[in-house]
């Protein structure tokens, strides 16, 4: 019996891909996020060095699987080719994927194509108004929408952790859509920062900034949050992305 078979019925599997397409300790965080949210992951990582691969086998084994932070796409996207259809086939059966900085550009062109229609991801640093305009390891403010735990309901501006993030171009009327749900806005411009977005019987859920980060992260940059380090935001993008209804 395989690792992920042998996962308790009673938690959610999760296939975390490291590999070269990640950056070090990218997928350590995601898998942490995971394992520690209210959902209580059982977490393996997958990529062509580890003990399981991504194929469409090994994913039909879990509900979730996490594509953590990497390079630019030019690097990251020959990498990942290999496995467009398994993955595309998993969330189209029902599956959620869960985009982090490199993993959101990744659900769009070139990439797994996984965003509607038109829509597509773009650097948030080069957008008109962004807050940030390079490409550092830097702190950025997002007006973030909470849906579940004890903030449910309310939107806070939070300071999240950024590298050369994505923002989420979503074609004409797609924001009003019942089958998506935008959970975070950049302050400054109000470019979408993160966005839940069905496709087909699955769920796709992309974040341009950090939720991950900890306090690791920002110690060899000097960065300092102003809100404290908390993965609240980061558990509140897992467990929405769990909760949504094909």
């Amino acid at each position: 019996m395989s690792s992920l078979a042998a996962a308790s019925a009673s938690r959610p599997n999760a296939l975390v891909y490291r590999g070269p397409a990640a950056c070090d300790g990218c997928p350590e965080a995601v898998a942490h996020l995971l394992r520690t949210s209210p959902s209580n992951f059982s977490v393996q990582f997958a990529g062509p060095k580890e003990d399981v691969d991504i194929t469409r086998k090994s994913l039909s084994q879990v509900d979730v699987y996490a594509q953590p932070g990497g390079g630019d796409l030019a690097k990251t996207w020959p990498a990942m080719k290999p496995y467009n259809h398994a993955v595309r086939a998993f969330v189209r059966k029902g599956g959620r994927y869960l985009g982090f900085c490199s993993g959101a550009y990744l659900a769009g062109r070139p990439g797994f194509d996984l965003l509607p229609g038109k829509s597509d991801t773009d650097e948030e640093s080069v957008q008109p108004g962004a807050q940030v305009t390079d490409e550092s390891n830097t702190i950025i403010q997002v007006d973030w929408t909470f849906s579940t735990g004890p903030d449910a309901g309310k939107t806070e501006k939070r300071w999240m952790f950024l590298q050369d993030g994505a923002t989420i171009q979503l074609e004409n009327g797609a924001e009003d859509a019942n089958s998506t749900n935008i959970k975070g806005r950049f302050s400054s411009n109000g470019d979408v920062a993160a966005t839940l977005k069905a496709f087909r019987k699955g769920w796709v859920g992309v974040v341009g900034p950090h939720p991950e980060a900890t306090k690791d992260w920002y110690t060899p940059y000097h960065l300092h949050n102003p809100d404290g380090i908390s993965l609240d935001i980061g558990y509140d993008f897992v467990e929405t992305t769990m909760q949504c209804k094909a």
